[in-house]
């Protein structure tokens, strides 16, 4: 059986190697075993090859925070899971040909699914649905913006913004993506800059922003700050820059934004696992339904995990690199 390993911290490509190892064997009670059939390479998937993302486990470690996979043998006292059902792995360790998990961390999803879309489902679909739930209580009509739009979270966030009839203003940074986000339910898109506060009101034509999230932090942060209105709440949930969240003095204490994190892992916390099942099984109804689709840049094999990291590393992509770890997607 085939299984990433990293067993040094530092350059992805570098520190990432296809090893073989023994199979997970027959799952035990309360087990389930699944073939992996795709995994996506997130950015934190990056940041944990190079030692900075906030796990930092002993070596040698499998990456890997998400994936889709078939049930291949479920164990006893396993109920509503068979083999050949699809399953979303709570857990972590994904970049490998074949898991063995507790039935209660595998999420059975709809057959019939894009199974590359539902490689993609357990971390930015979320995401995006408690982005847009959790911090503020939006009606119908209420105006929300965001940075990174173009972004896979930044493209659910304008789908589900615009299925719960809520507006969007879509910070990007480069001007091609305006007509692909707007196709996507985008109501305004705006390139990034340092009047972003000005033009965002102008384009809303005065109506409050209740709500602003922000994945880049630093300034850019401190200008979705000064996007939203009196009262708003900014949800920082990424750091592309690299610094800390930025909120100015006036937009803090004359205006009374807010400025929080957010943290799937926290956020799902909050909910029983029966709710976060109904999250996920709704998330992929609406990835069936085409609501929710996210790019795909290429695939690659197991065995080209070091190329597959170098490309999900490029800048120019459109979309995200997946890997099959047993072979073409059926």
């Amino acid at each position: 059986m085939k299984r990433i390993d990293i067993t040094a911290y530092g350059a992805p490509q570098e520190v990432a190697n296809c090893v073989e190892v023994p199979d997970v064997g027959t799952p035990g009670q309360g087990e389930v075993v699944f073939d992996v059939l795709a995994f996506p390479i997130n950015p934190a998937d990056v940041s944990f090859c190079r030692g900075s993302y906030r796990l930092r486990p002993s070596l040698p470690a499998t990456p890997g925070a998400e994936c889709v996979g078939r049930v291949a043998a479920a164990g006893a006292g396993i109920a509503g899971l068979r083999p050949g059902d699809l399953v979303v792995n709570m857990q972590r360790e994904n970049w490998v040909q074949r898991r063995r998990i507790r039935g209660e961390d595998a999420i059975p999803i709809p057959s019939g699914l894009d199974l590359a879309q539902a490689a993609m489902l357990r971390i930015n679909p979320a995401t995006a649905q408690l982005l847009l739930e959790d911090h503020v209580a939006l009606s119908p009509g209420d105006w929300v913006i965001q940075d990174v739009a173009n972004s896979a979270v930044g493209r659910h966030v304008i789908a589900l913004a615009k299925a719960r009839g809520l507006r969007t203003v879509n910070v990007v940074r480069r001007d091609d993506v305006t007509a692909e986000l707007r196709a996507l339910g985008a109501d305004v898109v705006l390139k990034d800059g340092p009047d972003l506060a000005e033009r965002a009101r102008t384009a809303t034509g005065g109506a409050p922003i209740r709500l602003g999230i922000d994945a880049v932090s630093g300034e850019a942060c401190r200008r979705i700050a000064d996007s939203v209105g009196d009262g708003g709440v900014v949800v920082s949930y990424g750091s592309m820059s690299g610094e800390d969240p930025a909120i100015g003095r006036a937009a803090l204490n004359t205006r009374g934004v807010s400025l929080t994190g957010f943290n799937l892992g926290r956020g799902l916390a909050k909910r029983t696992p029966a709710k976060v099942r109904e999250i996920y099984v709704d998330l992929a109804h609406k990835i069936g339904d085409g609501v929710l689709k996210a790019p795909i840049d290429s695939f690659y094999p197991i065995e080209d995990i070091k190329a597959a990291l170098i490309r999900a590393q490029q800048g120019g992509r459109n979309g995200k690199v997946l890997v099959l770890p047993n072979g073409p997607l059926q």
